[in-house]
């Protein structure tokens, strides 16, 4: 008989509900903290409220939760040390988009053989967001496909929408639930027209079809997400992180009725999609951040070993990602070697009494009650006979734009 549906459809297999994994993995009150605290911090830096710059860094993509939980214990400390400064989260990416074909992440593949065992992939994501956040490392990941939330979306304290998706209605209407703040990078050609037209969508309510926390087909409505951002990554007509782009977007969000702050995506095109150049990237937009400009609010880094885990099939594909877990990637973005520079002379200049070195100091800022881990400070004049490893000063003067007072 002949039949006009599925006609290039192979097979379906059921899907776990969103709330089985919610009670196979609930989210407890540890975690619970580190993403509330996480996201309120982050609206904090997009509103200007908090003048510390937001770092987004981490892998290219999670093929390898072990070797993920282990990128995370590298970067707690260095999160903790230069915590006056930046508000570090990290990347942890399960979703690729693919210009044409490819692997497309731990969720649609975990076990990198065409198996698309989802379900898996799905609890293997929550599974590892779990324990970075019971570890206080907040997280960062872009949200591909509409079903996908559901399953993570509470564990998550940023998320970007991509410059594939950002066009999309589906996307836009998806981030308008969503309760984090979110990133809308540039359309591939360079344009901001498009993240800004999308920014503006996804505040308004909209009504749409999905899945609710059963897994039921349902109509979800929405109020709008009013924490988005832009996010700079260059295109196909060139990069985008020099002065004179990033004034021309500001400017752009201005005319739009938005907040004129963004973020710089050191990596893709701004980077020539060269990992190696994102150093580069790095210093001109630290240099503009010691320049005062108010218009950069973060950025965004990938590690330097560009997976070939994406490539092949089975057998090749698993022995491509061992290869690049054999390599490494901490040692080529690890702080002290390149987005160190995130953190900005005029900070440090704050406190012109103050020898950085690497001792950890909690500083009291005379002109409000805030106390911050300002760390390394040390070798300074006024720190006669204080304690070796936890100094407490009290400042009378300084600018304070750490906290966002004058």
């Amino acid at each position: 008989m002949t039949t006009t549906h599925d006609l290039h459809v192979v097979d379906t297999r059921p899907l776990i509900p969103p709330a089985l994994l919610h009670r196979d993995l609930p989210i407890d009150p540890t975690a619970l903290e580190t993403v509330v605290t996480a996201r309120s911090r982050i609206k904090a830096i997009l509103s200007g409220l908090d003048r510390r710059l937001l770092v987004i860094v981490g892998p290219c993509s999670v093929h390898d939760v072990d070797a993920a939980r282990d990128y995370a214990r590298r970067l707690a400390p260095l999160r903790e040390r230069h915590a006056a400064e930046l508000e570090i989260v990290m990347r942890v990416y399960f979703e690729k988009p693919r210009t044409t074909v490819g692997w497309k992440g731990l969720i649609n593949d975990p076990h990198l053989d065409g198996s698309y065992d989802i379900n898996t992939g799905l609890r293997m994501a929550r599974s590892l967001l779990l324990d970075l956040a019971q570890e206080g490392m907040p997280t960062a990941t872009e949200l591909l496909d509409p079903v996908v939330p559901q399953y993570i979306a509470d564990l998550i304290s940023w998320t970007a929408i991509g410059a594939r998706t950002t066009e999309s209605q589906t996307h836009r209407e998806m981030a308008s639930g969503l309760s984090m703040p979110i990133g809308y990078k540039n359309s591939t050609d360079g344009s901001a027209t498009i993240a800004i037209n999308a920014m503006q969508a996804a505040a308004k309510p909209h009504h749409f079809l999905g899945i609710n926390r059963e897994g039921h087909a349902s109509i979800v409505s929405t109020s709008g997400n009013p924490n988005g951002h832009l996010v700079l990554r260059g295109g196909n007509r060139g990069t985008n992180y020099h002065v004179e782009a990033i004034q021309e977007s500001a400017a752009e969000l201005t005319g739009a009725g938005l907040p004129d702050r963004l973020m710089v995506d050191c990596s893709h095109a701004n980077s020539s999609k060269d990992f190696r150049r994102q150093s580069e990237v790095l210093k001109e937009v630290a240099s503009q951040v010691d320049q005062k400009s108010d218009h950069v609010m973060g950025v965004m880094i990938e590690n330097g070993s560009r997976s070939n885990a994406k490539k092949g099939t089975g057998a090749s594909r698993k022995a491509n990602a061992g290869k690049q877990e054999k390599n490494g990637s901490w040692h080529e973005t690890r702080p002290t070697n390149s987005w160190h520079m995130c953190i900005p002379n005029r900070l440090r200049s704050n406190f012109p009494n103050v020898t950085l070195c690497e001792s950890s100091v909690k500083v009291i800022c005379g002109k409000s009650p805030c106390i911050t881990n300002m760390g390394n400070l040390a070798n300074s004049k006024v720190l006669t006979g204080l304690h070796d490893n936890e100094i407490k000063l009290a400042i009378k003067s300084c600018e304070c734009r750490i906290f966002g007072k004058e």
